[in-house]
């Protein structure tokens, strides 16, 4: 049965797992490593057989130093290292292997590969379909809703709007202003210096929004939290560092993806189409089968 509602992978994720997970024993004719292409390629052929949905897109990360949130703050993910040229090697054969497969493949320099899923959920949204978000980043449960849920695939684990509450103690229209006030580390974004995760659940039950917390931080003080008076401080302190960190932690929705869901719909492929990809990657005998056995579905959508 073919599933209807959207899958959007989070493609980078998922291959930067198969960097770390597999060895890098298989070569190609020049003798670069093709371990998270191989690892990558099992992962999307584990969810097609599993889930054979309607539509479905695989979103990469290009803007690792250029993007607009790099303009906002230079210092945006400024300490993270940058993927060695093996894995930008092998990153252009997993997209070269998402195409084949028959997905969709979003990129752009200018905006992550969270806004490109963020604002094709929109266009999906808007041609009646819901999405599953492929992932296991927290970052996307802002994009959680009645008709959009998050699938940790690796896990096997998925979130809707009362288990984005369960995980982080706000809702899903919360999480921009929540990661705003607790930082990401990861991702270099300052937030609010001594505001954890609780705290800031707290001040947004008891606040609605970072806007209106700012606006009204003096009341933090007089509030039944440990360490109030301090918070409040930090909170005056700080205004201007939450307001830049919550540019950076919201997922623009109109980045430019394509806007017909028919761009997002799932083509099995042909192997005589990918047979030449096949041999040039290496890519094994079940492999191939598989790929055989996927070109032979039909997608058309059950009623």
């Amino acid at each position: 049965m073919v599933t209807r509602a959207a899958h959007l992978i989070d493609a980078s994720l998922y291959v930067f797992r198969a960097w770390h997970a597999l060895p890098p024993d298989t070569l190609d004719a020049d003798g670069h490593p093709l371990n998270a292409v191989h690892g990558f390629t099992r992962f999307l052929l584990d969810l097609l057989e599993r889930v054979r949905p309607s539509h479905v897109a695989a979103a990469f990360d290009e803007s690792l130093t250029h993007s607009f949130r790099n303009t906002l703050y230079p210092l945006y993910k400024a300490n993270r290292a940058l993927p060695p040229e093996e894995l930008e090697r092998q990153f252009r054969h997993c997209k070269d292997v998402a195409r084949a497969l028959g997905l969709a493949v979003l990129s752009d320099h200018r905006y992550e590969a969270d806004d490109l899923i963020g604002s094709a959920t929109t266009r999906l949204h808007a041609h009646d379909l819901d999405v599953v978000i492929v992932s296991a980043d927290k970052d996307f449960g802002q994009l959680v809703s009645l008709r959009a849920s998050q699938w940790d695939f690796s896990r096997d684990l998925r979130w809707d709007e009362s288990g984005i509450r369960a995980r982080l103690g706000v809702r899903p229209d919360q999480v921009a202003d929540y990661l705003a006030l607790t930082g990401d580390a990861i991702d270099n974004i300052p937030g609010v210096p001594g505001i954890g995760a609780k705290t800031a659940a707290s001040l947004l039950h008891h606040f609605g929004t970072l806007d209106a917390l700012l606006a009204r931080a003096e009341e933090v003080a007089f509030l039944r939290l440990r360490g109030a008076a301090t918070v409040a401080r930090r909170l005056r302190e700080h205004a201007g560092q939450a307001r830049l960190s919550r540019q950076l932690t919201g997922i623009v929705l109109d980045a430019p993806v394509p806007e017909a869901s028919e761009d997002y719909r799932h083509r099995p492929p042909s192997f005589d189409d990918v047979e030449a990809l096949c041999e040039r990657l290496r890519l094994g005998p079940m492999t191939r089968t598989r790929i055989r056995a996927l070109g032979g579905t039909s997608t058309a959508v059950s009623s």
